[in-house]
């Protein structure tokens, strides 16, 4: 049962590879045909639950809810895709985010709701370091946007450079990552080398110490709700 729970959760979640928008798209008909097989699955698993459990604890469980609750959704979201694609009026299957519900909250993924329950009880405490990082990231947009803004500067592309303050923000973002190093200070560095002080600050504040302070809070208090969970065992 274990082994077939897990098959059907796998498969319903890669369905995603082959629904619209897919990598290797496959007719409607077959991948609906697959998810209403593992819905029913998924019901039966739930059925037959709920006929070894006393009633009243198996209402009370909320992880039996959700999966009802996601069946649900997911039945009645493939019902209305397919009655839009018969009048070729196009629409979204917004019920598939609700596909990760099945892996967390079946009997059998006790760890995974284990590791999502330390997450969730972390995410308070990490919000933050995450404001200090976004109040950051803000302020060095705006100063970039006051530097760069009216030197009517143009990227390679021969684009606008640095003069709409939600695209320097994006920008400054994935500069965080190093993904756009050092592309995205090109235009500043070519007009004048000081302004490379500019970005040098930027990643020392930001990437260096922010990152490094945002990855040792989430380790710390994530590995602090483990342990309280696990009974006081060393999660190192």
């Amino acid at each position: 049962m274990r082994t077939a729970t897990y098959f059907f959760i796998f498969l319903n979640l890669s369905l995603a590879v082959f629904e619209e928008p897919a990598v290797y798209p496959l007719p409607f008909l077959v991948t609906s045909l697959v998810e209403v097989l593992c819905l029913l699955v998924f019901f039966g698993r739930l059925t037959h639950f709920a006929k070894v459990t006393l009633r009243n604890v198996f209402w009370k469980d909320t992880k039996n809810i959700c999966i009802m609750v996601a069946i649900l959704l997911s039945l009645t979201d493939l019902a209305v895709y397919g009655v839009l694609r018969l009048y070729n009026m196009r629409s979204i299957r917004w019920s598939r985010i609700v596909r990760p519900i099945f892996l967390i909250n079946f009997a059998e993924s006790r760890q995974i709701r284990r590791a999502f329950r330390s997450i969730r009880n972390t995410l308070p405490e990490i919000t933050y370091v995450f404001l200090l990082f976004m109040f950051s990231l803000l302020m060095f947009s705006l100063m970039a946007l006051k530097l760069f803004g009216d030197r009517n500067l143009q990227t390679a592309e021969g684009l606008p450079y640095f003069r709409n303050y939600l695209e320097i923000v994006f920008d400054l973002y994935v500069l965080v990552t190093t993904a756009n190093s050092p592309d995205v200070m090109m235009p500043a560095f070519d007009f004048s080398s000081w302004y490379a002080l500019f970005f040098i600050a930027f990643v020392i504040i930001n990437t260096y110490i922010f990152m490094s302070l945002f990855l040792a809070v989430v380790y710390n208090n994530y590995k602090k709700h483990l342990k309280v969970m696990f009974g006081g065992v060393n999660c190192d």
